[in-house]
């Protein structure tokens, strides 16, 4: 699928005039991406390219092995303890076993403090599923690797040699890239979140947020592309 950024003509144009100046035409974006996981949901994100059109990306992960609050709470903390200025500062983390007012309380904490927040219920791997299924029933967080290797298989017409999920793997952009739809991810994840009404977040089974992240790390985000506009014509 097609990673753009949109760029009106009269930037276009100051992009043309600073190459002649020998200036960068390059815009550095700096994310910074606190994640609950130590592994699976930074090296999905690590795997996204690096430069969109003529927007570079620079990311930074923190994390692991954390809960969910303590995900926005060191968002926070890195943010404002940071000499570099993020564009966007994002907090990854799952329901899980949570107790659904910790749950709550975190995406709440989140955009009270202007932290972007790419929460799942039950699991991440709900996002790597709907690549495949249009998932609108309840799941268990143990029940994400039976289905996902199902959908895998099934798409590769594996009957040998089956595909088997692991957390923590390199290879899922990839594979995800090569065989799933993320373009119907993101639709069927936008579906779903039409449905949210109120602050109880934690009701809402099967839910992801990853989907803004990645229209972001797509270039697809009319918000953020516009700031970058700005920023770029204000020369930050």
């Amino acid at each position: 699928m097609a990673r753009t950024i949109k760029i009106d003509n009269a930037l276009q144009k100051r992009f043309a005039k600073q190459a002649k100046q020998n200036k960068p035409r390059e815009l550095v974006t700096y994310f910074l991406i606190v994640c609950e996981g130590a592994k699976t949901e930074p090296n999905y994100f690590k795997s996204f390219p690096k430069q969109v059109g003529k927007i570079i990306y620079d990311i930074e992960f923190e994390g692991g092995g954390i809960s969910t609050m303590k995900v926005v709470e060191k968002a926070i903390e890195l943010r404002d303890n940071s000499r570099q200025k993020y564009d966007r500062v994002w907090a990854v983390f799952d329901r899980d076993s949570f107790k659904a007012n910790s749950f709550n309380s975190a995406i709440l904490k989140a955009k009270a403090n202007n932290i972007k927040c790419a929460w799942s219920n039950e699991a991440f791997e709900l996002w790597y599923l709907l690549h495949f299924h249009n998932r609108v029933t309840a799941m268990k967080r143990t029940e994400y690797k039976k289905a996902i290797e199902e959908a895998v298989n099934e798409k590769l017409g594996k009957k040998k040699n089956k595909f088997q999920y692991k957390k923590n793997s390199l290879e899922m952009y990839k594979l995800l890239s090569e065989i799933g739809n993320q373009e119907l991810a993101i639709k069927w994840a936008k579906e779903l979140a039409n449905t949210i009404t109120g602050e109880q977040f934690a009701n809402y089974n099967p839910q992801t947020m990853v989907f803004k992240l990645v229209e972001e790390l797509n270039g697809q985000s009319e918000e953020l592309n516009n700031e970058i506009i700005k920023k770029y014509e204000q020369g930050q």
